[in-house]
This record gives structure tokens, C-alpha cells and sequence, in this order.
């Protein structure tokens, strides 16, 4: 059994005669050889009490087992020896031996305050409240369980360290539990819960050994190559620690500082994993793997002592605390600094220096100073993050809610504020009204105008101290503002304002946009409808048009290059070299005799009437291809043909394909910039086969001043598919008409043919 320090001690309560006669029971005799012990070991226990405990916890527990075949009672025994190492009080190891007895055997709890009194009764009560629980999920029996503890440690935190004695004990066991993923539950559990509870009550050596137990089963490798490095370092300077111990003892010596004791010790493989994690270097990289703690008679000589350690060693930056002047909120205190001993391999270590009663604090935490008067909890005054933290729990709806709000709180500082109505909020240090207004509820926060701090008007801005009561000013229409993120403290009120300010944004950006591509629209002649920009969204990599005008709106995309996306014949370049006047072509707007040749056999259309094209030796022949019916606006490439005329093909025809293997062939021509006349334009449409959509494409065309020279509908079951000759007066007046068929209700698809 691990020996304790404690502050005072009582006369001796001598253990009653014949402990060890028993032994039909099974476990028994481990029960009572146990508090023989214990009572030996500290005079104040009543032995009386204890081996009445002992003998009713195995009565009751005779006839169960432990998961490694051990009797039941052997876990009782285990968490009593647990807190008696911690030298706690007669009512403190009884609970621990009946601990269970409620909760699984028929003895009630009428029994209990019969044969122990009312105190015992209490505190076993509060224990067997954490196992009544009969609920769904892991994640919810986790959060009721973190709800129930804190209500029965608010009234006595003796039941925080029965359930923590407890819950060491389950976890030496975890082996024994034959489901990985239980195991793992009831690890992350300790990590995450009990563990930073242990701290808060300053039970190092508790948390110590909870979380090394928590991760060895968490994450296996990472504490397995740990203990490798651990054990391998210790073959390398097997005799390190003692020399640095003499050392360290030396050097204070001859700086006249009385010294009591000086304790090295590896550090635990959580504590270097974590350091690992957080600087992300490998273990040989960590400077302080190892840790020396002086212990001296007096405060004022750990000033001393750290005067004499910098002196002789070279102190490493960044390393120096001060926690006896400012403690810890669990009441640690000890003065840390990093030093390098050149002398013992250039080993770089941390120090830690306090006095005896400081080093109990910092070991055994609440359980070094244990007082227990008049029924009344001193240490859950000592500690009022207990009771303010049950008081924000019993606020939260959900299970999860407490879950995750208890885990912030054990990590993190914190004010406790009030409503005017005495509704008690737990926020982080450092909140403000805001935070609070959105921590009462998400639509206080966004219709926020004011505040009330203690009754009197304050800024928004002023930061909240624990007690303050704060009255919340609303305003129907108020809206959130986005300058209140330079300010506020907490997750929940940052992603609020910031999801408001995104909208507001948003809906800015989007109005902005949609006016931009209209007036693109409108620059070049055409009528703007939404349902233009629809085959532009995968080409532009947008989801929905709303996104594209935020798009624009934002700056991400150009209004210009939405309405060439939607418009692709817009695109094309014009060219301008020096004209030369050929005849103009044939059609109802060219104004002209209809002048065809033997090409028109072959599907071209020469040239009729005055027009301009550049780049050609006068008189020459030209014909306009039929695969792809180039139009004024369109980049546009010559083909030599036989007799020296010459095809006027798009740049972008297929047939061009055929002649890369001639390249001589290709002759470069433009357009005049200048142009009058019809030309001819095939377009592909799918549309819906329905009523009023044929009507409506001739319509379309008729509005952009357009003329059909030519229809043929092919109907499948529900669409049906439109080949177009249209007439135009250049590319501009072709997108227009094409822009105008897109808009048309029923029309899937409008596509030029590209030969």
C-alpha cells in the first residue's frame, strides 16, 4: 500500500479483535487483512467500521465474479487501498468497500444508513447514483455520467474520489474486457473526463497513471515506441538521474540552501507523446524527458534554490514559471524552470521546486489538505468550479450538450455570469455580452442592441468577470455586425456573426453580379434571362446560378466572361487587313440579284453582290463553305480549290481536318469591318415536343430582326430535334438570335453547326 503525508492525525482507533476469522466467504479474509492494514497503517481510521464494511461488501458480493474469475470483492479492496494511500478518512475507505452494494446486490440503502449512519449512507448513495443509468447511446451514457457525478460531488467531493480510486482500478483491469471497441469507449472516457478531473483536484500521481493506462490502450505503438526509447535511454546513463540528483544536491549546498530532497524521474509516455504532438518533433528532439523536483523546508529558499540552479546551470528560454506566486487553479504551486548540465552528457531537464506541504498539494491534491467539519464540504469551496460547472450542466437540454460543454470547461479558464432572473452561464474568460447573448440563445445574439452589466449600460466590447448579472438590450430588425468578431470570445457567437455577415455578403454580391451580367448583356445587344446562363454553369464551375452571380459579385469571375460562356459565338475574333470589294451575297437581307455557281452543287454559296473580304488577289473567285456557313465576325480561313477559287471556311469547321496534310492550301483572309447583307447560319435546337415551342422559335427569330431560310423537325416521343438555316448580318446578329432561342420556353439546346 503506497504511504501518504497528511497535515494532521488523530489518537488511534485500535482494529477489533479476530479480523481474520473468516473464510467461508469468498475474498473476505483479503477484505478484513486489508483494513488490518490500513488501520495500522493510520491510527485515525476506526477499524470497528471498516471491517464491519469489509465484512457486509463481501456477504453481499459472495456470489459474483470478476471478469478474470477474481471474486467481485477483490475490486472493492483495490479502490479502498487506492484512497487509503492517500491517507483519507474512515466514511471515505467504507464507501469504497460498498461502493457496489447498492447498485448490485439486494442490499438497500435503508440497510446501509442502519448499520453505518447517515454520512456513509451519502456518500455510498452518491456513488450508486453514476451506474443507474439505462440509456441508448455510449456518447449519451458518457455525458449522464459526467451529469450525475458532478451532482453527487457538489454536495461531497469525497464521491469524486471514490468514483476516481474507481475508475484507476477498472483501468489496471482493461484487459480482462474482451471487446476492443468497450475497451476503447472506457480509455477515451478516462482521457477525456476523469483524468482532467484528477487534475483539477490536483491529483497528479492519480491523472499520471489514468492517462499512461488511457493511452496504452488508445493508441498501443505510439506508448510501446515511447517505453522503447525510455528503456533504451536508460541503458545509455543507467546511473543519469542518481548523478544528476547528486549534482543538483551539490550545487544548492554550496549556495547555502537547506535541502531536503531532490527527486528525479522520468516523465510519463503521455506526457512526452503530447509534447511530441505538439512541437511535432521526434522523441530525441524533447529537452526535457526527464524532471527533478527540490523539495526544501521553506518558501522563501525555493527563490534561493532557483537563484543557485541558474547560476550553475545554462537555463533554457522560455522555460521559467512562477506558480507559487500565482498557484494554479487546482492549487498547485511550484517555481518550473529548464536547464542544461553540461557535466552529465549536456542533459537538458526540467526542475521543479516547492516545499514539502507544496509537493503534497502538487501529488496528492485535494486529499493532502482533506477537512471534513460540521458535515459541511470544504473542499468543494476550495474548488467552486465543481458546483458552477453542475449549475451549467443543469442548463444544457442534451446529453451531448453536457458532454461537450464540461470538456471545455475542465480545460479551459472561465466566468460565471448571471441572468437578471439569477440564471447562472458559464462563458470563457475574456467574454463579452455578445458572447453572452448568443449563449442565452442564437436569436438573442443576432437581435442584440445593448447591454446591462450589474444594471448599468455598458459597451458591448466590456469583458465579463465572474458574478456579474447581465441584462441583454433587444430591438425587432437588430442584426448581427460583423465588426463584433473583432471582439467576441467564444466558438458559438464567432460562427453565428460570421454565418450572418457570409449571408448579408452573399445576398450583396449576388444582386451585384446579376446587374453586371445583364449589363454585359445589354452592351452587346441582347436580352438577358436567366435560363441563357444555365449551359454556362459546368464551364464555368459553378453549382447554380445563384453561385455564378455571387461569382461575379465577389470578383471571382468577369461579367464578360460569363456572357462569352453563355454565348460562345462572341467569342470570335474579327480580323482586319485591307479589304478588297467581291460581290455581295444572295438572301431577302442582301438587297441584291441571287447570284449561285456550280459550287452551290457542292453545297458552297458564292459570293453575290458588294462586300468585303481582305487578304485576296482581286477577282478572285469565292465561295462560301456550306459544312460550316462562315458569317461577318467569324475568324475565317481561305481554301484554295481547283481553277484557284477560293472556300471560305470557319476556323473552327471539321472539314479543315481533311486538309492538314495540304497546307499550301490555306490562304489567310478576314472580314471587312464594315458589313451590309444576309449570310446564312445552320443552327442545331432541341426542344421539347410540346405546343407553342415551334411558334415560340420563330418568334425568337422574328424579334432579333432574323429570317429562316430553312426548317426540318424531326419528333421523337418527347423532344424532338430542329435543324435551322437562319439569315444574319454577322456574328453579333447571330448570337443575339441564338441567346434569344436559349431563352425560349421549351428549348433544351441551341448549338451551331460546326461542318
Amino acid at each position: 500500500m503506497a504511504e501518504g503525508r497528511h497535515p494532521t492525525r488523530q489518537p488511534a482507533t485500535p482494529a477489533p479483535e479476530g479480523l481474520n476469522a473468516g473464510g467461508a466467504i469468498p475474498g473476505l479474509d483479503n477484505a478484513l487483512v486489508f483494513v488490518t492494514k490500513a488501520v495500522e497503517g493510520d491510527s485515525r481510521l476506526d477499524g470497528h467500521i471498516l471491517a464491519e464494511a469489509a465484512r457486509l461488501a463481501a456477504t453481499a458480493h459472495a456470489s459474483q465474479v470478476r471478469r478474470n474469475g477474481e471474486p467481485y470483492i477483490i475490486h472493492p479492496i483495490a479502490v479502498a487501498e487506492i484512497l487509503a494511500g492517500y491517507r483519507l478518512d474512515t466514511a471515505t475507505l467504507a464507501t469504497a468497500l460498498l461502493h457496489d452494494v447498492v447498485e448490485d446486490t439486494p442490499t438497500s440503502l435503508p440497510d446501509i444508513t442502519r448499520r453505518f449512519g447517515p454520512e456513509i449512507a451519502k456518500l455510498v448513495d452518491g456513488v450508486t447514483k453514476l451506474s443507474r443509468i439505462e440509456v441508448q447511446s455510449e456518447r449519451t451514457k458518457q455525458a449522464e455520467n459526467l451529469r450525475k457525478l458532478l451532482m453527487a460531488v457538489s454536495e461531497d467531493i469525497r464521491v469524486l474520489l471514490v468514483k476516481l480510486a474507481d475508475r484507476l482500478h477498472n483501468m489496471r483491469t482493461l484487459h480482462h474486457v474482451p471487446k476492443a471497441e468497450k475497451r476503447a469507449q472506457t480509455a477515451r472516457e478516462t482521457l477525456e473526463i476523469y483524468a482532467p478531473l484528477a487534475e483539477r483536484i490536483g491529483m497528479e500521481r492519480l491523472k499520471t497513471e489514468l492517462e499512461t493506462l488511457a493511452f496504452r490502450e488508445l493508441n498501443p505503438e505510439a506508448w510501446q515506441g515511447i517505453q522503447a526509447r525510455l528503456t533504451f535511454l536508460r541503458g545509455q546513463s543507467a546511473d543519469l538521474i542518481s548523478e544528476i540528483e547528486r549534482d543538483i544536491a551539490e550545487v544548492l549546498g554550496r549556495h547555502g540552501v537547506a535541502v531536503e530532497e531532490v527527486l528525479g524521474r522520468e516523465k510519463s509516455p503521455y506526457s512526452i507523446w503530447r509534447k511530441m504532438e505538439a512541437k511535432n518533433v521526434a522523441f530525441e528532439a524533447l529537452s526535457d524527458v526527464m524532471a527533478f523536483r527540490v523539495i526544501l523546508p521553506e518558501k522563501a529558499q525555493c527563490y534561493m534554490a532557483l537563484g543557485a540552479v541558474h547560476d550553475a546551470y545554462r537555463t533554457i528560454p522560455g522555460r521559467f514559471k512562477d506558480y507559487i506566486s500565482t498557484p494554479k487553479a487546482n492549487g498547485y504551486q511550484s517555481l518550473h524552470t529548464g536547464v542544461t548540465v553540461p557535466a552529465k552528457r549536456h542533459a537538458k531537464i526540467e526542475i521543479q521546486i516547492r516545499t514539502r506541504g507544496m509537493h503534497e498539494v502538487a501529488e496528492y491534491g485535494v486529499a493532502a489538505h482533506w477537512v471534513y467539519k460540521q458535515g459541511e464540504n470544504q473542499e468543494t469551496r476550495r474548488y467552486p468550479w465543481m458546483k458552477a460547472l453542475l449549475e451549467i450542466i443543469e442548463t444544457a437540454s442534451e446529453p451531448q450538450d453536457v458532454l461537450e460543454n464540461t470538456k471545455l470547461q475542465l480545460h479551459v479558464e472561465s466566468v460565471f455570469v448571471f441572468t437578471p432572473k439569477g440564471e447562472l452561464f458559464e462563458l470563457p474568460r475574456g467574454s463579452t455580452p455578445i458572447d453572452f447573448a448568443y449563449m442565452v440563445h442564437s436569436q438573442v445574439g443576432d437581435t442584440c442592441v445593448g447591454a446591462k452589466v450589474n444594471g448599468k449600460v455598458m459597451p458591448l466590447r466590456q469583458h465579463l468577470s465572474n458574478g456579474d448579472q447581465v441584462e441583454i438590450i433587444t430591438a425587432r430588425g437588430g442584426k448581427p455586425n460583423p465588426d463584433w468578431l473583432k471582439f467576441v470570445a467564444t466558438g458559438r457567437a464567432r460562427a453565428r456573426i460570421r454565418r450572418f455577415a457570409q449571408a448579408a455578403e452573399r445576398d450583396t454580391h449576388r444582386e451585384e453580379g446579376r446587374s453586371a451580367i445583364a449589363k454585359a448583356f445589354r452592351q452587346d445587344g441582347l436580352d438577358f434571362a436567366e435560363k441563357l446562363l444555365e449551359p454556362a454553369l459546368k464551364g464555368l464551375k459553378q453549382s447554380s446560378i445563384e453561385d455564378l452571380f455571387v461569382a461575379v459579385g465577389s470578383g471571382a469571375l468577369g461579367p464578360r466572361e460569363v456572357l462569352f460562356a453563355a454565348v460562345p459565338e462572341l467569342r470570335a475574333p474579327a480580323r482586319a487587313v485591307e479589304p478588297m470589294m467581291l460581290s455581295r451575297p444572295r438572301g431577302r437581307l442582301g438587297g441584291g440579284p441571287l447570284v449561285t455557281s456550280r459550287a452551290e452543287g457542292r453545297g458552297e454559296t458564292a459570293a453575290s453582290g458588294p462586300m468585303a473580304i481582305t487578304g485576296l488577289p482581286p477577282g478572285t473567285p469565292v465561295h462560301y463553305a456550306g459544312c460550316c456557313n462562315p458569317v461577318p465576325g467569324d475568324a475565317i480561313l481561305g481554301i484554295i480549290n481547283t481553277g484557284r477559287a477560293i472556300t471560305i471556311h470557319r476556323r473552327d469547321c471539321h472539314t479543315l481536318e481533311g486538309f492538314s496534310a495540304t497546307p499550301e492550301r490555306f490562304f489567310e483572309v478576314g472580314w471587312e469591318a464594315q458589313q451590309s447583307g444576309a449570310h446564312t447560319a445552320k443552327l442545331s435546337l432541341c426542344a421539347a415536343n410540346e405546343p407553342g415551342v415551334l411558334s415560340g422559335i420563330t418568334n425568337a427569330i422574328a424579334k432579333q430582326d432574323g429570317a429562316i431560310a430553312s426548317m426540318r423537325i424531326t419528333r421523337r416521343s418527347d423532344e424532338c430535334d430542329v435543324a435551322l438555316e437562319a439569315e444574319v448580318r454577322d456574328l453579333r446578329h447571330l448570337a443575339n438570335i441564338m441567346a434569344g432561342l436559349r431563352a425560349c420556353p421549351g428549348v433544351i439546346r441551341v448549338d451551331r453547326s460546326r461542318g
